[in-house]
């Protein structure tokens, strides 16, 4: 590693040796080393300058994961503020993130052809913004170069998922995405060796983040399809010697019931792989590992921490399944609903600090106000901080059910409905009720094949949860409603399945 640390991504981008590969995509077989990413890199950073776009200057970016996002993500970091969007968006959703972003460019593909690539241009185009292709950008000649950005420069503009109202804005600058990248590249032992098959997508802090500039930072490869696709996801690993893989729980859920007990090919490249951006249940982590011979390693991140907040750490140290391991590189505690740090084994809120960790949300000094206390930004998420520090998820919150004054955690009930061999996902939430203000209900849904009726799982319930804390409706689907990040938020299913 370079001594000192980068500060910026463009700094985080010359560790690495030009020759060594950096970027590969499967479907096309396109292949860049590091030296014609930067290349690629600066070429479209000069275009935004000459485009007019100065630090600061929010750049859209409306494209599927490739090659293609990767070097406008990281152009649009450098010249100014890169806002990626989901490319799945329509128009209303478009005209809503474009203004609210201030975006001054858009960047869409080469073919439109979807109708949400030409939503997206008709929105840009009502607001007078811009739109750049791909093609457009590469065969550009810049007149204008870009300014090497600084450490306090923002070089990526986030929204927070919105659950509890209208999505904030959270502003990150070079110094936390590079800190957080060397967090993460630590915990993980990354090298130049590595190969990280990126499935996660780049309008989401996971995949940019952990997938793409931690393996920037060590030096490594990455490989990244244009979507995640179970059928030739572990023909990919083969091919191209992949170490490593992070995604959320419905993709290892998926891989898991196509394996059918039987180690894939490929698998064995593997050295470890990471869950995040949603609950991982103990159940299936440890299926994980008996099917796919590696650890499996949970994380805890969250877009006002440039991600990567906590991990389970590699063998030979303990993994504790329901826990997402130890701090990583940043400080957390549990603190009262006073302000108060709580000693270990208690239960509160989860609460963070450090290099990584914003300093406020974008122009909403009612949320920083809730937000902070006492240097600590409060997550919003409830936990438990055990004796050795390895930390574990109680719930959100707002997702606390309250039946009667009595404080139930739904993940402790989604844990239980996971042991019934039947049950291949639950999520459970709170429902209004006259008597007890909230009752507690479920959605499940069964592995393929397998059968069980509401009776059987209000059964198996009752015998393992007191009375108060048991589901008394359970919903039998055929799938749990999510984010496009994969990401299950109790309110929305909870609405699914009161209206």
């Amino acid at each position: 590693m370079s001594s000192p640390s980068p500060s910026t991504l463009w700094e985080l981008l010359q560790i690495a040796p030009g020759n060594s590969t950096a970027v590969v995509a499967p479907e096309t077989g396109i292949s860049l080393t590091y030296d014609d990413l930067r290349k690629q890199v600066r070429h479209a950073a000069d275009v935004f300058a000459s485009a007019g776009i100065r630090p600061g200057d929010r750049v859209a970016i409306s494209l599927p994961n490739g090659v293609p996002v990767l070097v406008s993500f990281l152009a649009a970091a450098i010249a100014g503020t890169a806002a990626p969007l989901n490319p799945a968006y329509r128009y209303d959703e478009f005209v809503f993130y474009l203004d609210d972003t201030k975006a001054k460019l858009l960047i869409v593909p080469d073919e439109g052809g979807s109708q949400q690539c030409e939503d997206a241009k008709k929105a840009a185009e009502a607001a007078g913004i811009p739109v750049y292709t791909v093609s457009m950008i590469e065969s550009a000649e810049p007149t204008t170069k870009a300014v090497d950005p600084t450490p306090e420069q923002i070089a990526l503009i986030l929204h927070t998922s919105g659950s509890t109202g209208r999505p904030k804005r959270v502003p990150l600058p070079h110094s936390n995405l590079a800190t957080s990248a060397a967090n993460i590249a630590a915990h993980y032992k990354l090298t130049r060796e590595d190969v990280s098959l990126c499935v996660m997508p780049l309008f989401h802090v996971h995949g940019l983040v952990a997938s793409v500039l931690a393996t920037l930072y060590s030096g490594g490869r990455i490989v990244v399809p244009g979507k995640f696709n179970a059928l030739s996801f572990w023909r990919t690993v083969r091919d191209h010697n992949v170490s490593w893989y992070s995604a959320v729980p419905t993709i290892h859920q998926t891989l898991l019931a196509r394996a059918g007990g039987k180690r894939p090919e490929g698998a064995a490249s593997l050295r470890f792989i990471r869950s995040c951006s949603a609950a991982l249940s103990a159940e299936h982590m440890n299926q994980m590992e008996e099917t796919f011979g590696v650890p499996v390693l949970e994380a805890y991140g969250m877009t006002e921490a440039s991600h990567q907040m906590a991990s389970s750490p590699l063998p030979p140290h303990a993994r504790k399944p329901g826990s997402v391991g130890i701090p990583t590189g940043i400080d957390v505690g549990i603190m009262d609903t006073e302000g108060n740090l709580l000693p270990p084994e208690t239960a509160g809120e989860i609460v963070i600090r450090g290099k990584s960790v914003v300093d406020g949300y974008e122009n909403n000094p009612e949320a920083n106000a809730t937000s902070f206390t006492n240097g600590w930004f409060r997550t919003g998420d409830q936990g438990i901080l055990d004796s050795e520090g390895y930390l574990r998820l109680v719930g959100r919150l707002k997702e606390m059910i309250n039946r009667g004054g009595e404080k139930i955690s739904p993940r402790e009930l989604d844990e239980v409905l996971m042991t019934h061999p039947a049950v291949a996902e639950a999520v459970c939430f709170g429902v209004p009720h006259s008597s007890w203000g909230e009752e507690v209900a479920g959605a499940v849904t069964l592995h393929p094949e397998a059968a069980a009726t509401e009776a059987e799982l209000l059964a198996f319930c009752r015998e393992r949860l007191a009375d108060f804390k048991r589901p008394k409706k359970i919903h039998i689907v055929e799938t749990i409603p999510r984010t496009a990040t994969g990401k299950i938020q109790r309110r929305i299913v909870a609405a699914a399945f009161t209206s």
